[in-house]
């Protein structure tokens, strides 16, 4: 056991001598109190401590103890449904030890110890298995079963192999190595947060993540182990984008990084989360998400363990074939808890105050999501779908963050702050966002939303960027002085708007949109447009097509629910083209 004592105490900064034979990354206990820390720098027999806890009261000469092992989560059944801290602490528990506020030094395992889960093999003894191969499963909640896997680094044959009910901690299997040593199975394994969890192979992603929010699913698409920034500024709506992400992606596990965010906001999320239904089973959406808390009134070095915690276990549920839809809101504010501890640790600073690491560091984070083969048998493909918020000061997006982000995502969603005021959301503006993601699935959605789909896609994206054009002609010279071919185009990109782009999340029918329902609004939507340019050139009045009753029946087509939209669109469709043929 290493231990040291303290020289310096610079807010979440603590250098203590002393300490030779420590390691990066180190766990330590710091000071009569014992708060959780981590080490960051060495300098000869110095360590430079991050403190995930307040260290007011911590003085110079009190003592650290090293661990001699770095930030480890917990993984086992006891997950799902948990809301942790940024160091893995489930809050629930802190509040049974200690009330409203947490006392500091107070370290509660993140699996409960106590509960009993039923465990049910898969193999038999005197099978040969090695790392990440399946041995038992456990229902953990209604919605998922959680797969025992053996840990990384071992292989060997089970000698023996139990079933029934067991905790965490008691052993479910013992594994002769090749070697001859007896090893005992629990349901929970540990594993270090800042190194990601290894498997067979990357494979490239071919399915796109459906979020039943139009705006994304139809015009800037997310893979299934794909990559995304949404950059706004205060107030455009990036919270509720990425709770809408959250409840209704199509993937079979949510993990949701709460970093850094106002307490009200979080107090929000911990609330609601529990009293959502989950949309594919009727369950609630708890059985299968994990929220992880770290408010900004927190200590600032917890923020950056918070998004390392995440991801390690959104790659676990990965490794059991499962796709998981993971949000981080925000990294702006991991990234300010870098810079405020790298200006304690007084290194050469960056861009604007960021350490000169930033760039890596976003990158690493971001590296490991994706889709993969896990390893072991049977064989299984996972994918984790990491979407991350960022909050650049004003909106600015050459901030630092931002183009750190942009340099390593493929899909940038950018919200306005004009769209928010104007109340049309998601805010995410249509001229700005992109996606790379179009070839990988373009394929895949010409079978699940209609084989014209892509052409359809196409057209949309040029009238709206037609519009964009035409709204500075017509600043200057009047929207009557527009010829009626582009008065069409005008009327045809506020119809794209308002009733396609624009999303109700709080309606309960258009709170979520399906592929198919998407594909017949635009197709409603291009069939008036073809018939008005044609009316058009027959000289029928632009008035008399601009006043059509019909286009309020387009625009109710958002609030018609799925079993109705196929019935309702034909009559539309219908309607259509019979006010035409009158005109």
């Amino acid at each position: 056991m290493i231990q040291g004592k303290i020289i310096k105490v610079a807010g979440p900064l603590v250098v203590a001598e002393q300490m030779t034979g420590a390691k990066m990354f180190d766990m330590v206990r710091v000071g009569e109190k014992e708060l959780i820390g981590e080490i960051i720098e060495l300098r000869g027999d110095r360590a430079s401590i991050q403190v995930y806890e307040e260290t007011a009261g911590i003085g110079t000469g009190e003592k650290v103890i090293s661990t001699g092992e770095p930030l480890v989560v917990e993984l086992g059944p006891g997950i799902m449904e948990n809301f942790y801290d940024g160091i893995q602490r489930p809050l629930h528990k802190l509040a049974e030890a200690s009330g409203a506020f947490i006392s500091r030094g107070l370290m509660i395992p993140g699996l409960d110890r106590d509960k009993k889960w039923e465990f049910k093999p898969v193999v038999k003894e005197g099978a040969s298995v090695s790392s990440g191969d399946i041995i038992g499963e456990v229902q953990e909640t209604s919605l998922v079963s959680h797969k025992i896997m053996v840990p990384n680094g071992l292989k060997g044959k089970i000698v023996k192999i139990l079933s029934g009910s067991f905790t965490v901690t008691e052993t479910v299997a013992v594994l002769k190595t090749e070697d001859g040593k007896d090893i005992n199975l629990m349901m929970m394994q540990k594993w270090p947060v800042r190194k990601g969890r290894p498997y067979s192979k990357k494979i490239l992603p071919r399915e796109p993540l459906f979020t039943g929010q139009r705006v994304i699913d139809a015009l800037f698409p997310i893979v299934k182990g794909g990559t995304a920034c949404i950059p706004g500024p205060f107030g455009s709506g990036k919270t509720v984008t990425q709770h809408q992400l959250a409840k209704w992606a199509d993937a079979q596990i949510v993990v949701y990084i709460g970093c850094g965010e106002r307490g009200n906001e979080m107090t929000d999320v911990l609330i609601e989360f529990p009293e959502l239904e989950d949309p594919k089973s009727g369950q609630p959406l708890m059985k299968r998400t994990v929220l992880i808390a770290n408010t900004s009134n927190m200590p600032v070095a917890a923020r950056e363990a918070s998004i390392y915690t995440g991801i390690t276990l959104a790659e676990y549920f990965r490794d059991m074939g499962y796709d998981v839809a993971l949000m981080a809101d925000s990294t702006s504010r991991w990234a300010e808890a870098m810079r405020e501890m790298s200006g304690r640790l007084e290194e050469m600073p960056g861009e604007e105050g960021y350490p000169a690491y930033l760039g890596t560091r976003i990158a690493e984070f971001y590296e490991r999501a994706g889709r993969v083969e896990a390893l072991g048998s049977p064989q299984r493909v996972g994918s984790v779908s990491a979407i991350g918020a960022v909050s650049p000061p004003g909106g600015d997006l050459s901030d630092p963050v931002v183009q750190a982000t942009l340099r390593v995502v493929k899909v940038f969603w950018g919200l306005e702050a004009s769209l928010a005021y104007k109340r049309h959301f998601p805010a995410i503006n249509w001229l700005r966002s992109y996606s790379l993601y179009y070839q990988n699935i373009d394929e895949f959605l010409r079978e699940k939303m209609g084989e014209d789909w892509i052409e359809l896609r196409t057209w949309t994206m040029e009238i709206l960027q037609k519009e964009a054009e035409l709204e500075e002609i017509a600043r200057l010279i009047g929207v009557d002085s527009l010829s009626p071919e582009n008065r069409i185009i005008m009327e045809t990109a506020k119809s794209i708007r308002e009733d396609f782009l624009h999303q109700n999340g709080f309606h309960e029918v258009d709170s979520y949109c399906s592929p198919s329902k998407m594909y017949k609004m635009v197709d409603l939507i291009y069939t008036f447009h073809k018939e008005a340019d044609s009316a058009v050139k027959s000289d029928v009045d632009i008035k008399d097509i601009i006043g059509l009753p019909v286009r309020e029946n387009i625009a109710r087509i958002r609030y018609v629910k799925e079993e109705d939209v196929d019935k309702e669109v034909d009559q539309v469709k219908n309607k259509i083209i019979e006010t035409f043929s009158k005109l």
